[in-house]
């Protein structure tokens, strides 16, 4: 218990740096393009007023799951700034479970062609084990930071899904805008797949996933690995991930979604550092995000998990919705009262637990069932 709580003490105090608003100073200190920010900009002060009290109003507070509530009022409302970011960046993560947990092992590895080495952490539950089934994870963090537990939660996956767990540390945003990061993650898939001996998996049973903006690039990188047809994926697993750069831009959320952790400023800045356009516009490239992409058919089976009250809610529902019309197998999941990141704030809670063994017991089920080809 007293480990669990340490965890989600850690998750409190870091996560407001990583699930926070964007600030535009930020972005204009990392050079984003002067016509990008003047709409980023105008986009900011039009939609992020301080909206008029409706007196007949639903309070936020009310939709959340009780047993969710009160570690989330612990979060102060904080905008974040390019420094700050930076600051996060340097903070040390959360250290690895100790043994008997599996250990994470550093690699670097040939990255794409004029780029630098990419960095990989790999983590085997049973390492004289032979045909072994492969998660490629993408970690979260607005694509522009890496997420503070990333450690423990690749140990866990490991054990409870048994299979090799490797994590990508593509480059981030905005340093590094579309498509830095999907080409570390597709050369991360292209060395797995040629290594598969030496990492002793089944090549046939390579899955991707992540968490939030780890999400989004697992979803692209699945669309990335069809189009180019060298390596097959037998799954993707999605967890509450952002798919549609349009959501609290062109696209503003109801009232009920995306009032806590990440919200629309939050989104509209994040992809923006990501795609070096504005997001929202009709500058942004349809290949770098999922939402735009004409078709989805031929793409792994999926499972896609999201809280009700998280701003991605409908986006994740509507691209659940496209597999499902493309002949895709797809799982979806909606949490009640549930926010973004809920199931790492309060791991304990009853919500958290049945999200957590979905998204495990699919990721067993796909590793068991049959394989890419």
């Amino acid at each position: 218990m007293s480990n669990q709580l340490t965890r989600r003490d850690f998750a409190i105090r870091t996560a407001g740096f990583g699930l926070a608003g964007f600030h535009l100073a930020g972005l204009k200190a990392m050079g984003l393009a002067p016509a990008a920010l003047a709409e980023a900009e105008q986009a900011a002060r039009s939609e992020t007023s301080p909206p008029i009290a409706d007196p007949h109003s639903l309070d936020p507070y009310s939709l959340v799951d009780p047993e969710l509530l009160s570690v989330l009022k612990q979060f102060p409302a904080v905008d974040l700034t390019l420094e700050m970011a930076i600051k996060f960046r340097q903070m040390p993560g959360m250290p690895p479970l100790p043994a008997p947990a599996p250990q994470p092992v550093e690699r670097h590895i040939p990255g794409p062609p004029g780029a630098p080495e990419v960095r990989i952490w790999i983590v085997d539950p049973a390492p004289i084990e032979k045909g072994k089934p492969l998660l490629l994870h993408m970690h979260g963090g607005g694509f522009m930071m890496t997420g503070p537990m990333l450690m423990p939660e690749i140990q866990a996956i490991a054990t409870d899904c048994r299979c090799v767990v490797v994590s990508v540390d593509y480059r981030l945003a905005p340093e590094t805008p579309y498509p830095g990061a999907l080409e570390d993650n597709y050369a991360a898939l292209k060395w797995v797949h040629a290594h598969a001996a030496e990492l002793g998996i089944d090549r046939s049973r390579i899955a991707v996933g992540g968490e939030s903006a780890g999400g989004t690039h697992a979803a692209s990188l699945a669309i990335h690995a069809r189009d180019r047809n060298e390596v097959p994926i037998v799954f993707q697993l999605l967890i509450y991930p952002a798919l549609d750069d349009r959501t609290g831009s062109s696209n503003p959320p109801p009232p009920a979604i995306g009032n806590f952790i990440w919200t629309a400023s939050a989104n509209r800045l994040a992809w923006s550092s990501l795609l070096g356009v504005p997001a929202g516009s009709s500058k942004v490239p349809a290949a770098a995000v999922p939402a735009r992409v004409a078709s989805v058919a031929g793409l792994p089976p999926a499972w896609i998990g999201v809280g009700a009250i998280d701003l991605f809610a409908e986006e994740d529902m509507e691209y659940a919705r496209r597999l499902v019309h493309a002949g895709v197998a797809t799982e979806l999941l909606v949490m009640r009262g549930a926010f973004h990141g809920f199931d790492l704030l309060v791991p304990d809670a009853e919500v958290s637990k049945q999200f957590s063994a979905s998204w495990k017991s699919a990721l067993r089920k796909a590793f068991a069932g049959g394989k890419a080809v």
